[in-house]
């Protein structure tokens, strides 16, 4: 049997850093649904959640249970967000695939939304590590840097502090490191520069890049740094998201917006656009009333579009 490889990898994060801003609470139910028609359009890596006290997001409280339900999907990465050791202890012992910490660039950010300065988050990363190891040694770690292109509480970010911190997280045991756009402030030329310079540091450890459409550059970023060799892609379906700790952050990628551009460039995401765009309506039902974004879905897909022929790279494998 030939299985496809996609070209591009989508990682849906609409679950965790969609939630994490809304008012309304998702029921669990809802969440579930919503998890599976991702799925069923195509998605394979999906962020469902995040372990910190419900105290402090009352929308993660249900993570284990979201978890456990994400898991029934064979062939899905399930993914946690996690601030800190004890939330990954949490993601571990609830089963998940893979763990990503919120590292920021900004002392100002990460004062503000872990408590911790960079260099002590590198100690926390180190922290999870020796945890996952120690627990769950084929879970994988990344460690992605908020606040990479800019911040809006302490403003221009030195390239120079990003490339040092990924650097700093690698050394620290994380298998992956990538760049969010946290605060949408980044450009297509920055963004080239700064994934160059992050990959000479840490090479094929370099990982997503994670942006936001805060002020409209969020496909034309992912373009920038498809061009210098990135291949995963954070994105939120219908545009949920933005850092509750950054004001005035909004918009994450749209990742309806995102598979359509991708696809009709020739690129296979494994994704089905159809399905996705139908996903959309369990956010309408478990957010009502919240707005829902993407170019794609309200204009509709062009007339006669199906997806360009590519060739695709296959893997042989016995049935």
């Amino acid at each position: 049997m030939n299985i496809s490889v996609p070209d591009i990898l989508i990682s849906e994060v609409g679950p965790r850093d969609g939630l994490q801003s809304v008012k309304a609470t998702m029921r669990t139910a809802d969440k579930c649904q919503w998890i599976d028609s991702l799925v069923a359009a195509g998605l394979r890596e999906i962020e469902v959640c995040s372990f910190v006290p419900a105290k402090t997001l009352p929308q993660m409280a249900d993570a284990v249970e979201v978890v456990r339900h994400a898991l029934t999907h064979r062939g899905v990465t399930v993914m946690a967000l996690v601030p800190n050791r004890r939330g990954a202890e949490s993601a571990l012992k609830a089963g998940v695939h893979k763990l990503t910490i919120p590292v920021s660039a900004s002392t100002a950010h990460s004062l503000a939304n872990v408590r911790k300065t960079p260099e002590e988050m590198v100690e926390e990363v180190r922290a999870i590590v020796a945890l996952r190891d120690a627990m769950a040694p084929s879970v994988k770690v990344e460690a992605g840097i908020s606040t990479a292109f800019g911040c809006t509480l302490q403003g221009v970010v030195a390239e120079e502090d990003v490339v040092w911190l990924a650097k700093k997280c690698i050394m620290a045991g994380a298998d992956e490191s990538g760049l969010s756009d946290t605060t949408g402030m980044a450009n297509p030329a920055q963004v080239r520069r700064l994934f160059d310079k992050v990959r000479a540091a840490i090479g094929d450890k370099t990982g997503a890049a994670h942006m936001h459409n805060t002020r409209g550059l969020g496909l034309a970023n992912c373009l920038a740094a498809y061009d210098v060799g990135v291949r995963t892609f954070d994105s939120s379906l219908a545009g949920l998201g933005g850092c509750p700790y950054a004001p005035g952050a909004s918009g994450n990628v749209v990742t309806e917006d995102l598979v359509f551009m991708f696809e009709s460039m020739g690129l296979n995401t494994g994704v089905n656009i159809e399905r996705l765009i139908a996903a959309r309506e369990f956010l309408r039902v478990g957010l009502p009333g919240e707005p829902l974004y993407g170019m794609v879905p309200e204009a509709g897909l062009p007339k006669g579009w199906t997806a360009p022929k590519r060739q695709h790279s296959v893997v042989g494998s016995a049935a």
